[in-house]
């Protein structure tokens, strides 16, 4: 999906994810899968300036890759210490608690991919 995201934009991509997940027979994944997705893409509104994005949705054998692209060379970085009571800076450490593996893809030409990966239990 290539697409222009904006502060509400995340519920309409959880439905898409949940719909395909379902579809997969994957339903035990949706929560988690969700949160994540949701993550990167607020990432994407807050850091990337044009907002666009493209996310892909993959099959693999042993559950489901995520992956979401954007025109922003800079990586995303962990923030450290964050107060409990800041909003902002917990992305990172969500999705390293959350998924099964995660990363970040430079381009040549400047843009990045981050991703994660969600295994089903046979596969941990």
């Amino acid at each position: 999906m290539h697409l222009t995201v904006g502060a509400h934009s995340a519920r309409h991509i959880r439905r898409i994810a949940r719909s395909c997940l379902a579809e997969w027979g994957l339903p035990h994944l949706t929560d988690t899968v969700e949160l994540a997705l949701t993550e990167l893409v607020a990432n994407v509104v807050r850091h990337v300036p044009d907002r666009r994005c493209t996310i892909a949705l993959l099959r693999q054998p042993a559950g489901v890759r995520v992956e979401v692209t954007d025109g922003a060379a800079r990586p995303p970085s962990p923030q450290g210490d964050v107060r409990p009571d800041s909003e902002t800076g917990r992305g990172l450490a969500l999705l390293e608690a959350l998924v099964d593996k995660w990363g970040v893809d430079l381009t040549p030409e400047g843009s990045k991919t981050v991703w994660f990966e969600c295994c089903t239990a046979a596969f941990r």
